[in-house]
């Protein structure tokens, strides 16, 4: 999972133009943009992690961290301001702390134990600033200086601030005021003059002095392939320089001259596997030290293994289901030399100093060799002094038959006695898996005393407290420096107490002209209009019925006002369907809305089972890994697979779940012992010689009239089952009826048992019998939602 750490110059600077029209910043905040849009080609981005750090004082500097996900990194990205210092030296030192913030709690960096390259954490820093002089708040520095006294917890154990996966590469932007010259050369992009040019090579990385957006473009492109699962390791030569291959006698090169392969500080490829995606190893790179037990602290590391290479031809061993690690090496001087020697049958073994108990320059551990289609260059990783335990293992399947002697057992106790201890346990898994077992006691300890394995503990949880300490400071903003505020003497009188108010009023509305000059909007920021007539509400701009017919005229101009917008009016009409849409960019920010959400109060039963805050579904509960929804209720009981008519019309209506406003109109639990059908088939004759008689009731379906029966039963009794009654379509009512409608359907959402009430109203009911029984019914149906 590559961490990529985007280092923002926020410094008063960025906000000087280019060439382009827009700001250092704009710039940089594109090049983000673009470079994720690159990224994203890859198929292994999926597993990417976005970080963001500004030039701003720690902790308000990190402004996406661990915790917070895309749409915050690209919230923060867009938001960012140019105003500030140049604390370059601060920032990559927040930068780094960041990364390094969980490599104590997880044990990757493995200290005093051998460097694991394939425990691993890779990491690309991208800064990228303007390149002006250094500025703090003590002066102007000459040179870049990281701060060294980190709280961090176990800082101390490595010597540098970054670790040998990190690098950290620089886009310097020298882009000018004035236009270009259309004579725009072609090629690599140079590296920069600044001071960060140097921090950029120690870590690996490079800096990049871009003049030209096409430039910047070119530096973007080469950066998406940067992102390499790998780490950085000093490869310095030791001895003589190999005979030079060639027609002409071979002869040695003088000793005292450096050649650019003598030293390298390259990267090594850690592919992950292709089955799991996550790197699979055996053998670590050897300590520049050797362990002792009896010593209470560990030295600390440096962040790049030293491994010296000797130029003697060996030939390369392996022996047969003996594990070993193979890293391709990055491009280099060294990598060339190797391959112009065609020598893909010969090797070149690999030490690191004082890594052994006796030599200074330890016992090999692996070695160099190039690929049989001279295309690359492999380092190959073996068991610590592998020329000594290759053959030993060799006898002991193919002579002693995993059976071995006392001299082979003397010789193997010799061997073990000149490797380090941490070699114990993957030499003790790598037997096992080739069926040699019980070779390696398991008492073997791993060669760090007590203190020294206590005090690592002790780190780690003083990096769990540190790590949860600064995500929780991710996201808050740097307080605001108190200034000297000044009063406004102002003689100008309040825009309320101004005569022509009724007018201004007139014209914010979009009634009347609108003067902007003589009004000042920031006065009353949270100004609201009331109104004397506390019964009227807001009325929605799509059902025009619901407008008495005195305000149709007024309405039907603000209507038009607020779809047009031909008005400078600066109250606009808000209706339903607006006031739920949200920008598409926004959709799904489900955090956001949570975090302005106050917090939630306790449970009162705390056996209950606690609430999930799941996206679409806040009131899902967790009921022990068994997920209940409302919908499951309707399917518990028997499905019935048939399709068409041949389903019940009474069944439908039974599966619905209704719910009573008022305790007046709720149902009973037994239901009664008979029930009225509707029958819509049958003439009025047969309904009257029928026991409950019905009375027919007119209504018009498009433009067709039908004749539907509806008993009258159901009329009076306001506990019958509202699925029988159909609906009844009228023409609109009029002012004074639509004004009783609104007052019977108040009064049946009352809770209580107010009867008297809502009857009063229904008596008021002046018109023909359809008009009074669609107000029964209405009040019917609107008592049963």
């Amino acid at each position: 999972m590559p961490i990529l750490l985007f280092l923002l110059d926020t410094s008063a600077s960025m906000n000087q133009r280019t060439y382009l029209g827009t700001t250092y910043l704009d710039v940089a905040k594109g090049a983000v943009e673009v470079f994720m849009k690159l990224r994203a080609r890859d198929p292994a981005s999926r597993g990417d992690r976005y970080m963001l750090v500004t030039f701003d004082d720690p902790p308000y500097g990190v402004k996406a961290g661990w915790k917070e996900n895309h749409a915050t990194f690209m919230c923060e990205l867009k938001n960012l301001q140019a105003s500030g210092l140049t604390t370059l030296g601060h920032a990559l030192r927040t930068a780094f702390d960041l990364l390094n913030l969980n490599r104590l709690i997880s044990g990757i960096d493995n200290y005093g134990q051998g460097r694991n390259p394939f425990f691993l954490e890779p990491s690309v820093i991208i800064t990228i600033t303007d390149g002006n002089k250094l500025t703090h708040s003590s002066g102007v520095p000459d040179e870049l200086h990281l701060p060294l006294n980190s709280p961090l917890a176990g800082s101390e154990l490595t010597k540098e601030p970054f670790r040998w996966d990190q690098r950290l590469f620089a886009l310097v932007l020298r882009l000018p005021g004035a236009a270009t010259p259309d004579t725009e050369q072609l090629g690599s992009v140079p590296t920069d003059e600044s001071a960060i040019t140097q921090m950029c090579e120690v870590t690996g990385g490079r800096s990049y002095c871009v003049r030209t957006q096409r430039m910047l473009n070119q530096c973007l492109e080469s950066l998406v392939q940067k992102v390499q699962s790998g780490v950085v390791i000093n490869f310095e030569k030791t001895g003589p320089d190999p005979p030079l291959v060639g027609d002409g006698d071979p002869v040695e090169c003088v000793k005292h001259d450096t050649q650019p392969w003598h030293s390298c500080h390259k990267l090594i490829y850690v592919r992950p596997n292709l089955k799991t995606g996550v790197p699979v190893g055996h053998w670590p790179i050897p300590e520049s030290f050797w362990p002792d037990q009896n010593s209470p602290s560990l030295p600390p590391r440096s962040a790049h293994p030293v491994v010296r290479f000797s130029c003697v031809d060996c030939e390369p061993m392996v022996i047969d289901k003996l594990p070993f690690d193979k890293y391709e090496l990055e491009p280099s001087p060294l990598t060339q030399y190797i391959l112009e020697r065609k020598s893909p049958h010969m090797c070149w073994q690999v030490f690191v100093n004082s890594s052994g108990k006796l030599n200074d320059l330890g016992q090999p551990f692996g070695y160099l060799k190039a690929s049989t289609t001279l295309t690359c260059v492999n380092l190959f990783v073996m068991p610590y002094n592998y020329p000594v335990l290759l053959p030993l293992l060799d006898d002991l399947f193919k002579v002693h038959k995993l059976k071995p002697n006392l001299k082979w057992r003397q010789a193997f106790e010799m061997y073990l006695k000149t490797m380090p201890p941490y070699f114990f346990s993957p030499l003790k898994k790598a037997l096992r898996m080739m069926g040699a077992t019980n070779l390696i006691a398991d008492t073997m300890d791993c060669g760090l005393s007590y203190s020294v394995i206590s005090h690592l503990k002790k780190l780690s949880q003083q990096a769990k407290m540190e790590s949860d300490r600064l995500i929780v400071s991710v996201g808050k903003k740097a307080p605001q420096e108190p200034g000297i505020k000044v009063k406004n003497h102002s003689s100008s009188l309040s825009l309320a107490h101004r005569q022509d108010f009724k007018q201004l009023l007139q014209g914010i509305t979009g009634e009347g002209p609108l003067r902007l000059v003589d009004i000042n909007f920031k006065e009353f920021a949270g100004f609201q209009i009331a109104l004397l007539n506390k019964d009227l509400k807001p009325q929605a701009y799509r059902n025009a019925y619901d407008i008495p017919r005195r305000n149709l005229l007024d309405q039907l101009t603000r209507m038009r006002s607020n779809l047009l917008r031909t008005s400078q009016k600066l109250i606009r009409g808000q209706d339903e369907d607006y006031l739920h849409s949200i920008p598409v960019a926004q959709m799904g920010n489900y955090q956001e809305y949570l975090k302005m959400m106050p917090s939630p109060l306790r449970e009162i039963d705390p056996d209950q089972p606690k609430r999930l805050h799941t996206f679409g579904n806040p009131f899902k509960q967790d009921k022990k890994g068994m997920m209940i929804d409302e919908a499951d209720e309707f399917v518990a009981g028997p499905q019935n697979k048939k399709r068409g008519n041949s389903i019940d019309a009474n069944s439908s209506t039974t599966m619905k779940r209704r719910r009573s406003m008022s305790p007046l109109l709720r149902r009973p639990q037994t239901p009664p012992a008979s029930t009225n059908h509707v029958v819509a088939e049958k003439t009025p004759v047969e309904v009257q010689e029928q026991q409950n008689p019905l009375k027919p009731i007119p209504q018009h379906i498009g433009r067709t009239q039908v004749i539907l029966n509806v008993p009258q039963s159901l009329l009076e009794d306001p506990y019958a089952d509202p699925a029988a009654l159909e609906t009844i379509f009228i023409a609109p009512l009029d002012g004074s009826q639509a004004e009783l409608r609104s007052q019977v359907i108040k009064e049946v959402r009352k809770p209580g048992r107010n009867y008297e009430a809502i009857l009063g109203l229904l008596q008021q009911v002046k018109g023909p019998v359809n008009v009074q029984r669609y107000f029964i019914q209405h009040a019917i149906k609107e008592a049963v939602r």
